[in-house]
């Protein structure tokens, strides 16, 4: 089991980027997703879940300006980010399946490879 995260790059503050996360060896409909983000000298913080009942979660950082979103049928979960701020440059984290803690904890089973976010001022 295996979770890709891709689409991140360099943008000019204000712009936007949309992070996707795919899955390969299994479905994750039926589970919690989220994404982590970790900027460098910092510890790896939460950022968005989607929960089992679709419900979504966002850090107060983040609220009104990222939006995350999944799709069951393809297995994927994205992360829309607009307005974005130099302090939002980190490394990008996708996560499935809960198996401690709350959504906004880092209890997650699987954990993708990280994309890079830079965002210029």
């Amino acid at each position: 089991v295996q979770l890709q995260a891709f689409g991140g790059g360099l943008v000019q503050a204000g712009g936007s980027l949309r992070l996707s996360c795919a899955a390969s060896g299994r479905t994750f409909s039926n589970s919690n997703m989220a994404w982590f983000r970790q900027a460098p000298g910092k510890e790896r913080e939460f950022v968005a879940a989607s929960g089992l009942s679709a419900n979504t979660y966002y850090a107060d950082s983040v609220k009104g300006r990222f939006t995350v979103s999944r799709d069951n049928a393809k297995g994927t979960v994205d992360l829309q980010m607009n307005s974005l701020k130099p302090e939002d440059t980190a490394v990008y984290y996708c996560a499935a399946v809960l198996t401690r803690g709350t959504l906004r904890g880092d209890g997650y089973r699987y954990w993708g490879q990280g994309t890079l976010v830079t965002v210029s001022s």
